[in-house]
């Protein structure tokens, strides 16, 4: 299923400009998502990345030590909350317990095979290049030279399965992409680290790693992965159509800290230092600025600040 931000920030625009207050909406319209049934991705979870064109050693490890975080007890100690780790732990909540996402086989393609411009099925096919098996999640990273039917245009990502119709009764193969949008699409991928293509014109966050295109791909992964892991088959937590679902956390885009509202992100941290804002914590000293997910328990989009 696709990240669409152009809807989200078309939302925002008409929230800034109508008079209504998001708080009055969610009164209006309780944020629920359904059920329907369907397997999820609990358990030992193997993550395999594909790196599709040209990336630089320490963007790669921002990425890995990200997800590497997600299921850290280091990350989770008292000394480093909030951290990604307990971000992470609201998908215990749905229904099957938790689920532990392992980094499995990285697999670099940096001649752009199938070139610098790629079609839809280009990405499940890119996701087969790793045999991850069943229970596992291949993630395509494309570089920021690199064009994806639909990047930039309606979404920033997307997840979708590999597996046949037959198959997706029990857990299988679910891929996701991301795309580095520095070069492309910062203002539509990237916020709040870059001005905003629509909505209030408010002044971009410093990135915590420095970086605003792969900062960006962090946001969209975490988003995606737990979209993922909630909804792998597109028969598990969602609201509105099937296929155009609003999911664990898409369904809460644009909230990063308390007080959020249309075009701010939310109180975060802010590094003394470097100026950079995040609200998690995770390996290797990493920081991140990570989103809102939908918690089932409160029925609420939950911040970790």
């Amino acid at each position: 299923m696709a990240f669409n931000y152009r809807f989200a920030f078309l939302l925002t625009f008409l929230f800034a400009t109508s008079g209504f207050s998001a708080a009055a909406l969610v009164e209006e319209q309780p944020l629920v998502l359904k059920y329907h049934n369907g397997v999820l991705l609990k358990g030992n979870i193997t993550v395999n990345l594909v790196w599709y064109g040209k990336f630089t050693p320490i963007q790669r490890s921002v990425i890995v030590d990200f997800i590497r975080s997600l299921n850290s007890k280091d990350g989770a100690s008292s000394s480093a909350i909030p951290s990604v780790a307990s971000w992470w732990k609201t998908t215990e909540k749905y229904k099957g317990g938790s689920s532990t996402l392992v980094v499995g086989k990285q697999l670099l393609l940096e001649n752009y095979p199938l070139g610098k411009s790629l079609k839809n099925p280009y990405l499940r096919a890119l996701s087969t290049k790793v045999n991850g098996g069943l229970r596992s999640i291949t993630v395509v990273l494309t570089a920021k030279d690199v064009t994806v039917e639909g990047f930039c245009m309606n979404r920033c990502g997307n997840h979708g399965s590999s597996s046949s119709k037959s198959r997706r009764a029990a857990n299988g193969a679910a891929y996701v992409w991301v795309g580095n949008s520095e070069s492309l699409c910062p203002g539509y991928c990237a916020w709040p680290f870059h001005q905003p293509i629509y909505g209030p014109q408010t002044p971009p966050l410093v990135a915590p790693n420095g970086d605003v295109g792969v900062d960006g791909m962090i946001i969209n992964l975490a988003t995606l992965l737990a979209n993922t892991v909630t909804n792998p088959f597109n028969n598990g937590y969602y609201q509105g159509p099937p296929t155009a679902p609003l999911e664990a956390v898409s369904a809460c885009t644009g909230i990063f800290g308390s007080g959020s509202y249309p075009g701010y992100a939310g109180q975060v941290f802010v590094d003394k230092t470097t100026g950079s804002s995040y609200n998690a914590r995770g390996l290797a000293g990493r920081k991140y600025l990570l989103p809102a997910m939908w918690d089932p328990q409160t029925s609420t989009c939950k911040t970790l600040v």
